[in-house]
């Protein structure tokens, strides 16, 4: 198997930012909305980036909602900094192997760069693309690197930690990795959609890239 582009998650596949996003969507919504959400309601939430989820809960109050939520995020995230044990290992092994690399995130432009700025990843990764206003994109913005790299489907992986990603790489025709390292990983669910393969640690995803994947 030779792949010659990997593209990558952030949240939960690359750094541990999960419970950062949680915290700062729940201090915001319950800031500007005067109650608690549930973890369901917080969960059903997600999909759009941050523009559009804030847009749409107060669209009288949004930028305001926004720049609460990403002050938010940008002050907790010091504490989630540093990328999962490993990762820039692989990163730089697959550098070194001139191995074409991206990055397709839901997240908004604005908490991208706050996660890059507190990862130090971003120099890593030759495009970067962050989430609609309207609705999840992955699959979109996965051709749209396919075509920019003027790579097929099959020379092309996303690794991603959650089951839209896997749905979002196959209708993208990809390359479906799993991520599973994270403590927020929804192992049975993402499962359930048949990943191409499923990782439960870094090094064991590091043992595939160096035995099979280049």
């Amino acid at each position: 198997m030779k792949i010659k582009g990997f593209i990558f998650d952030l949240d939960g596949t690359l750094i541990n930012s999960l419970p950062v996003v949680r915290t700062s969507l729940s201090r915001t919504v319950s800031k500007f909305s005067g109650r608690e959400y549930s973890d369901k309601e917080l969960s059903g939430l997600f999909g759009p980036s941050e523009d559009g989820i804030f847009k749409k809960l107060f669209p009288d109050s949004w930028r305001e909602s926004l720049q609460f939520y990403l002050d938010e995020y940008d002050r907790l995230h010091v504490d989630y900094a540093e990328p999962f044990p490993g990762i820039v290992e692989i990163l730089n092994l697959l550098q070194e192997r001139n191995i074409k690399l991206a990055l397709v995130s839901g997240k908004g432009a604005g908490s991208m760069e706050i996660s890059l700025k507190h990862s130090g990843l971003k120099a890593y990764f030759e495009i970067i693309l962050t989430g609609s206003e309207d609705r999840a994109s992955k699959p979109e913005h996965i051709r749209q690197i396919l075509e920019g790299w003027n790579l097929s489907p099959d020379e092309v992986a996303y690794i991603g930690d959650i089951a839209y990603d896997v749905q979002a790489a196959k209708e993208a025709g990809v390359l479906p990795i799993s991520a599973l390292w994270a403590e927020t990983a929804q192992s049975q669910k993402v499962l359930a959609m048949n990943p191409a393969f499923a990782f439960d640690t870094v090094e064991s995803f590091k043992e595939w890239i160096i035995h099979f994947s280049t």
